[in-house]
């Protein structure tokens, strides 16, 4: 393409036609007819309405500076869906409707016909579930596999909203028609909003390599996406498709079958072999794909580096966003995330309010994480990544789940505050001054052998099991309040008894690969507070626990604005600490890489979550500085920053 083509503004209305000039006073009618034409420096204004289409972009931009923008009209309510109104609805028998559908309606994709399938897709619950979708004023009922079942009204009791899984639909397709059967609560369809899905995606180029676009100020919804693993295509509602330098900004996606937002990778590299081909297990195939990736360009100058912020992501089943390969050196941050994987019709291993592998030098920051099935899931290759500043309360299977990474990786500053705050199946992780008021979780994994790369960079520099250990917590706040007689489920650091000290001689008698593989490595853990019935380390030097005491720390709503309830007694402000640096962290053992900042620079930890200055000879533990002795309302949180 022609760097000399002349960018242009277009601009789009549900007033406009696609045979006019596309200006402000002469606008085209659909998107779609401005993604064919857009080049790099253009812009295109949506006006407020409802536009049912793919937008599948032709062009990308060339750089930062010479982006494509779709953007929705300033104050103006823009809608992009992938479903279609439909109506005509015929009861049935009962309180169930039907309709009956043309298949030439779909054109070469019918969700109805389609399936949730793909590697890592474990738990079906012994049905199919197709990528059909069927929703009443807005929102999805529930699927069931038999025309019997919509007639009674029995909650699905692994269900976030029980009472809502009562209301079901069924499909069958034979040659010529598709039937929906519907139980619509009672309405009657034919005076209400019913919408079914039809379309695959709603903002997904389908070449890959389209640079460089910013999405913004838009409401999507209603997209038939299909299982995303990391061996195989990942498509989301919304998605850069293997490629670089995308801003998705300040909107609002939900009600995606499987993915809201896909940094994920494409088909060449990996397209379900597992169980396709039921030839090598999954990881295998997983390792596979990392280097075929490598060997086709995979790098930081032509994937990732994309940012995703101050958007709302809601009511998807398998991930608000994620992506293997593709999110590196990407920014995510200053997102709402709820209602992930809570319908909880079919369950999978990729399933989480943000789910990535490879997530190199991403920085996760200022997120209000809640109410999914589990928070966020960091699993393989996370090196350089940065997790800071997040809120997670409420989900339902823990808050982080660190899964077969070598590190480095920094954790800090954050609040988690669901019953289980961690799951630790990782090594080389930084865990600094959060607060952590739940359980911790650990498991071994000697042989789940993952990459580990060059500083700062996609290259391979080698593959190594997970021992466990090499892993640093300073200046922590352990408020866990719940116990529990499961033997890998601990309140607190306590979850690192019978880890060696670097003093220790650990080292000794490591002759054969297989005694390095059930070694354990090193911890370095100092100076943290423990409330409730958190337990420290046994071998903690300097710590302050206080099982009498109950900060009762808690999140409130009030209005837009999110708040941190939370009490503190003096042992916050006596308990000694010093600054930490990388100085302090030193290097990860796998990757003999140090724990610092994206750009090569010393991490300094001299702020807190509120971005007051900490005491640099003896900062305050957890995520906050300044905290009062006795009770506090923080604010920590404004929903008036995201798309709602």
């Amino acid at each position: 393409m022609s760097h000399f083509l002349v960018s242009q503004e277009f601009h789009v209305s549900k007033r406009g036609n696609d045979n006019n000039s596309g200006t402000k006073e002469s606008p085209f009618k659909t998107i779609s007819k401005a993604a064919k034409i857009a080049l790099p420096g253009s812009s295109i204004t949506v006006h407020e309405g409802t536009y049912r289409e793919w937008i599948n972009p032709s062009f990308g931009g060339l750089n930062d500076n010479d982006r494509i923008i779709y953007q929705a009209a300033q104050g103006e309510d823009v809608w992009i869906k992938g479903s279609e109104i439909i109506t005509g609805w015929k009861l049935h028998k009962g309180s169930i409707w039907k309709v009956q559908i043309n298949n030439s309606f779909f054109n070469d994709f019918n969700p109805y016909e389609e399936i949730v399938k793909g590697d890592w897709l474990m738990n079906t619950f012994g049905r199919e579930h197709h990528l059909g979708e069927v929703y009443i004023n807005g929102e999805a009922l529930y699927e069931i596999d038999e025309l019997n079942k919509v007639f009674h009204e029995t909650a699905l009791n692994r269900a976030a909203d029980s009472e809502a899984s009562k209301y079901k639909w069924f499909c069958e397709v034979d040659d010529k028609t598709t039937t929906i059967y519907a139980n619509f609560k009672g309405l009657n369809p034919n005076e209400e909003i019913v919408e079914i899905n039809v379309r695959p995606t709603v903002f997904f180029p389908k070449q890959t390599g389209i640079n460089y676009i910013t999405v913004r100020g838009f409401k999507m919804a209603h997209a038939a996406t299909q299982w995303a693993p990391p061996t195989a295509h990942q498509e989301g509602l919304i998605g850069p498709n293997w490629s670089k330098g995308w801003i998705i900004e300040n909107n609002l996606i939900s009600d995606s079958k499987c993915t809201g937002i896909s940094l994920g990778k494409e088909s060449s590299t990996g397209q379900n072999e597992w169980t396709n081909l039921k030839v090598k297990h999954g990881t295998q195939r997983q390792r596979e794909v990392v280097f075929d990736a490598l060997s086709k360009g995979w790098s930081k100058e032509s994937i990732g580096s994309h940012i995703v912020r101050n958007n709302t992501i809601k009511n998807c089943e398998q991930a608000g966003i994620c992506g293997h390969l593709g999110a590196i050196f990407s920014e995510i941050y200053n997102n709402h995330i709820y209602n992930i994987h809570t319908k909880q019709q079919f369950f999978g291993y990729e399933t989480g309010g943000i789910k990535l592998h490879a997530a190199i030098d991403t920085s996760i920051h200022r997120n209000l994480i809640h109410n999914n099935y589990r928070g966020l899931w960091l699993d393989w290759q996370s090196q350089g990544t940065r997790v800071s500043k997040n809120i997670f309360y409420n989900n339902f299977n823990e808050d982080f789940f660190n899964e077969v990474n070598h590190g480095p990786m920094v954790v800090d500053n954050n609040i988690m505050l669901s019953e289980n705050s961690i799951i630790n199946v990782s090594q080389g992780t930084a865990y600094l001054h959060n607060l952590i008021g739940g359980n911790i979780l650990m498991r071994l994994a000697p042989s789940r052998f993952t990459p580990y790369h060059f500083p700062h960079s996609t290259a391979v520099a080698g593959l190594m099991g997970i021992n466990h250990g090499d892993d640093h917590f300073y200046n922590n706040i352990f408020s866990c309040n719940t116990s529990s007689k499961n033997n890998q489920l601990f309140t607190g650091l306590n979850a690192f008894n019978g880890f060696p000290l670097s003093s220790d001689s650990w080292y000794q008698d490591m002759k054969r690969p297989n005694d390095f593989a059930a070694l354990k490595l090193p911890v370095f853990i100092e100076s943290n507070l423990y409330y409730n019935k958190a337990l420290p380390f046994n071998r903690e030097q300097i710590n302050i626990v206080n099982s009498n005491f109950d900060p009762s720390a808690s999140i409130q709503h009030i209005g837009e604005k999110v708040f941190l309830k939370i009490n503190v007694d003096k042992s916050y402000k006596r308990l000694e600490t010093r600054l930490i640096t990388t100085s302090i962290l030193g290097s990860s053992f796998q990757t003999e890489t140090p724990f610092e900042n994206s750009d090569g620079s010393e991490l300094v930890l001299n702020s807190d979550f509120s971005n007051n200055q900490r005491d640099l000879k003896s900062p305050k533990p957890g995520p906050f500085e300044l905290l009062r002795i006795g009770e506090n309302k923080i604010e920590v949180f404004n929903l008036n920053g995201v798309k709602n």
